[in-house]
């Protein structure tokens, strides 16, 4: 197959980039790659909003590039983060026009929440689920554009580079390019090849490389670690979000996201014994930033033995919370909680991973012909710490950089027609799919033990040396037998779990969501940890 661009994932990064270059060139091939259907994305289940200067009589830029670089401690890029914070209300507009629908007043005008790190009330949603909604206006859209392919359950297995035409590939190449991808069709079994001049990745991210995440299924760092493979730059993995508030439910996976939202209506934390203690970490209190509160919640139930703390929502107005939150208020009655009656139990839970894929301006990687946008890049908005609601901004912002910069591109590219097919020569079948499974297992138990919201030295090197054993049993696996999708992805998560521990290491400092008890003390020389 050939296609001029090709974008894999469909989340709203993925989508916001193949309608608009779809749209530009009606004469060329659009094709969009998901591993399962369409709508099965991280952006489906973000439910907080999108956070953008709307009221310009209280709000400004410069209070929400501020509240941006005060969350990133100090590792943000401030050009990149002037850029997001000012393109920012255009792209929302944009969706706006595509037929998003955001809550508004009584007056009709939007009603804007507030979550923890903002200075003002600036957060645009659509109930407790503003992913899903965005997601299904850009999806009509893409119904009645012609020349946009959307070919589902197809997963990627590699990026093809000169390293498939027998060149040698190292980090230090300049030029390496990518000519398309190598995909297993998961209706024909088979690896198939797809050449195109030009492809996105918006891979989403790696939340299941721990035990408890709010992250679907599929968000195994598929993209990070193809770049990996392939030679290009991946930054700041060791910034690794934890939710704060995901519905403690035990042996339940993924966990259910209770919104920073509520808190910004009014909820508030407190502990086994009913204590409100945000109070004594942060004067902002329940609404600090994520890494704060997240840190807050931990040390709370080390300190009461307690696998969890509450978010008591009883003193809250029923109506305006059904309104605000109907997702949320089903799903704490169909466990037998009633907000107005019990606190929900909450505990933190891997959510978001603030670096990835190494990009510029333009959202262009290491890698020729290759750009990344949404949760798999790592543009320089996020820093050590991401500001609740910017992800999706971030999203629509750098899907239409990657566009203006790839409509310039596109008449300059051709396809590479000699990159072999796939040889799968002297693999079988696999014999016990429990040698995937519990390694899977396995490698979330590493990460979350010894690579969570606090870490040390000796966890760190732990870590390490349990994820060498990993690698070199899945290799060996890889090389002998048929590719699966679950090959491929514990494989793709272990090289995550990799990057994470390596940043970490690397980095000998406490800063943003990287809180090492050896290392507390912030250093004054600030640096991206590249790898």
């Amino acid at each position: 197959m050939q296609t001029d661009f090709l974008v894999i994932g469909s989340g709203i990064a993925g989508l916001t980039y193949a309608l608009k270059t779809a749209r530009q060139f009606p004469d060329k091939k659009v094709a969009i790659i998901t591993k399962t259907q369409a709508d099965e994305t991280n952006t489906k289940y973000a439910q907080g909003g999108i956070a953008g200067v709307w009221d310009e009589e209280k709000d400004s830029y410069d209070k929400h590039i501020e509240d941006t670089l005060i969350a990133g401690d100090g590792l943000c890029n401030p050009h990149i983060v002037e850029i997001v914070v000012k393109e920012g209300p255009d792209r929302i507009k944009e969706i706006i026009g595509y037929g998003a629908e955001f809550d508004k007043d009584e007056k009709g005008e939007y009603s804007l929440g507030k979550e923890g790190g903002h200075s003002e009330n600036r957060i645009l949603h659509h109930k407790d689920v503003t992913g899903r909604e965005m997601e299904r206006a850009l999806l009509a859209q893409l119904q009645e554009t012609p020349n946009i392919e959307l070919i589902n359950h197809c997963f990627v297995v590699d990026i093809l580079t000169q390293h498939h035409l027998g060149f040698l590939v190292t980090k230090s190449t300049t030029d390496i390019t990518c000519y398309g991808v190598y995909v297993l069709n998961l209706h024909t079994n088979k690896i198939e090849k797809i050449l195109a001049c030009i492809t996105l990745l918006a891979t989403g991210g790696a939340g299941q490389a721990y035990r408890t995440t709010t992250n679907p299924r599929i968000a195994t760092g598929d993209g990070i670690a193809m770049v990996y493979r392939a030679k290009g730059r991946i930054e700041n993995m060791e910034f690794i979000q934890f939710h704060p508030t995901a519905l403690y439910e035990p042996g339940v996976s993924p966990s259910f996201l209770i919104t920073e939202a509520v808190r910004g209506d009014g909820g508030i934390l407190r502990n086994k014994q009913g204590e409100a203690f945000m109070e004594r970490y942060d004067s902002r209190r329940d609404l600090a930033p994520r890494d704060i509160v997240a840190r807050a919640i931990d040390n709370e139930m080390k300190k009461t033995g307690t696998e969890y703390v509450y978010l008591d929502c009883r003193h809250m107005d029923k109506e305006k919370f059904i309104h605000h939150f109907p997702n949320i208020y089903e799903k704490c009655l169909s466990i037998g909680i009633d907000v107005q009656q019990q606190m929900i139990p909450v505990a933190p839970a891997a959510h978001y991973s603030c670096g990835g894929i190494k990009t510029d301006e333009w959202g262009r990687t290491s890698i020729q012909h290759l750009y990344a946008c949404g949760e798999c890049a790592s543009t320089g908005l996020h820093g050590a710490n991401r500001l609740a609601s910017n992800s999706l901004l971030e999203a629509m912002v750098f899907a239409h950089r990657c566009y203006l910069d790839s409509m310039e591109k596109i008449g300059q590219v051709s396809f590479e027609t000699t990159i072999p097919d796939w040889n799968a020569k002297g693999t079988g079948e696999p014999k016990e799919m429990i040698l995937i499974t519990q390694s899977q297992k396995e490698l979330q138990q590493i990460m979350s033990d010894y690579v969570g919201i606090v870490r040390t030295d000796v966890r760190l090197e732990r870590a390490m040396k349990r994820l060498d054993l990993l690698f070199t049993e899945t290799e060996d696996l890889y090389r002998s037998t048929k590719v699966s999708p679950q090959l491929c992805e514990l494989r793709n998560l272990i090289t995550v779990g990799y990057l994470i521990v390596k940043g970490a290491q690397f980095r000998k400092e406490s800063r943003g969501l990287h809180f090492n008890t050896d290392h507390k003390e912030k250093s004054s020389l600030l640096q991206n940890t590249i790898l």
